[in-house]
């Protein structure tokens, strides 16, 4: 059987490399993914999806099958911007193929995934290779704003819950149970204005942040290591400042904090350590979490906390055996077991609510973001043989064990 998986997966190697391309074409930065998504759509009802329905969010969702396990699959769908586009070598979205690449703005990050997702259920009726499971693929919207909140939207709202998901955001074909969690924080302080010509007479915000600066620093090269997850890091991203004019001293100035969470850290810990610096102290600074609630492309609104929690699957989790095997069934040597440097949308599918995760997925994670960014074409056919076989294993392997 898995042989035949992994063969029919070649046979789609042009169908999943046009409609990649087709995604690629679109630009879908986050809250203005319609178009892609309309061109998904099309996809899954030209490959024969049971069901296929676009919700509130505005997230794509395809259903196969009718059984008693529901298995998801999700990607997102939109990409970051492209940044200078003097860096490109190729139109980002026009882009590129040659006889193993596929370039352009979303190909690893992450619109492959879905490529092959999409290709995979169609092995599936090809071979016939439905069991007691139903297969939701997902192709969600708002990642690389907040991710995670597609799925918070998919779980409250849809009351979707799977019995695990799997995460196609770019792995090299390798197994990912993991990853750090973020939170995105700011800091405040605040001053006195008065005219530029006395500063005495005031109090410069922006002064009072130097210290804060210098200690957010060392901070960093403290913070908790986990075995697996590696150190939790933070750092300084954005800053900001309020003044009456240039010739004035700054009367407030405020800070982003990006703060990855390894495992054992929350976000009351790490607000805590940053509230508890001396500088913080003595400017009196205000340390606070940031919220989300900008639209997507249908216009819903659905606020969230910029927290995102850590998550880690036991590599003895019957999802993490499930995946292994059928890894090394279909490919013949054992597979690289590991984690993302980068976050997912499974910080709200399992860091929220405890929902089993395990990651594969077509492309490199160091290009994601990146100008010139590629993907394989070798790994799409990779990705989509686990993909349609993974499913019926899972159930097998319960069947088994029961």
């Amino acid at each position: 059987m898995f042989k035949t998986i992994v063969e029919q997966a070649k046979k789609y190697e042009k169908e999943m490399t046009a409609f990649l391309r087709d995604m690629i074409a679109i630009p879908s930065e986050s809250c203005e993914e319609k178009e892609v998504v309309l061109r998904i759509k099309k996809e899954m009802e030209l490959v024969g999806f049971d069901h296929v329905e676009i919700d509130k969010m505005g997230n794509i969702i395809g259903k196969l099958g009718n059984g008693k396990h529901l298995i998801a699959m999700d990607a997102h769908i939109d990409t970051v911007g492209i940044g200078d586009k003097k860096q490109w070598q190729f139109d980002p979205y026009e882009g590129m193929e040659d006889e193993t690449h596929i370039g352009g703005r979303g190909s690893s990050d992450q619109e492959g995934g879905m490529a092959a997702m999409v290709y995979a259920a169609k092995v599936i009726k090809d071979l016939k290779l439905e069991d007691d499971y139903t297969l939701v693929i997902t192709g969600t919207v708002q990642e690389e704003d907040c991710d995670g909140l597609c799925w918070q939207y998919i779980i409250e709202e849809g009351k979707l819950k799977p019995d695990f998901v799997v995460i196609t955001e770019p792995t090299s074909c390798n197994i990912y149970r993991g990853h750090r969690g973020r939170m995105e924080m700011k800091v405040t302080t605040t001053g006195l204005s008065c005219h530029g010509s006395a500063p005495e007479r005031g109090e410069n915000a922006i002064f009072k942040m130097a210290p804060i600066l210098q200690e957010l620093e060392a901070l960093n090269d403290q913070l908790h290591t986990d075995d697996f997850l590696g150190k939790g890091t933070l750092t300084v991203s954005e800053i900001f400042f309020s003044s009456p004019s240039r010739c004035a001293v700054a009367d407030g100035c405020s800070i982003s904090i990006d703060r990855r969470l390894t495992d054992g850290e929350t976000y009351e810990t790490a607000l805590e350590e940053i509230r508890n610096l001396p500088s913080v102290k003595k400017a009196q600074a205000t340390v606070e979490m940031y919220d989300y609630a900008r639209p997507s492309y249908t216009g819903l609104v659905y606020p969230t906390k910029a927290y995102f929690p850590t998550w880690v699957l036991d590599e003895n989790h019957p999802v993490t055996q499930a995946t292994v095997s059928t890894y090394e069934s279909l490919f013949k040597e054992k597979p690289i077991v590991d984690k993302w440097t980068f976050s997912t949308n499974a910080v709200s599918i399992m860091g929220r609510y405890n929902i089993p995760c395990i990651g594969f997925g077509p492309g490199h994670e160091d290009q994601a973001h990146a100008p010139n960014e590629v993907t394989y074409k070798d790994e799409l056919i990779k990705a989509c043989a686990l993909y349609a076989a993974l499913p019926k294993h899972y159930v097998t392997r319960l069947k088994e064990d029961n």
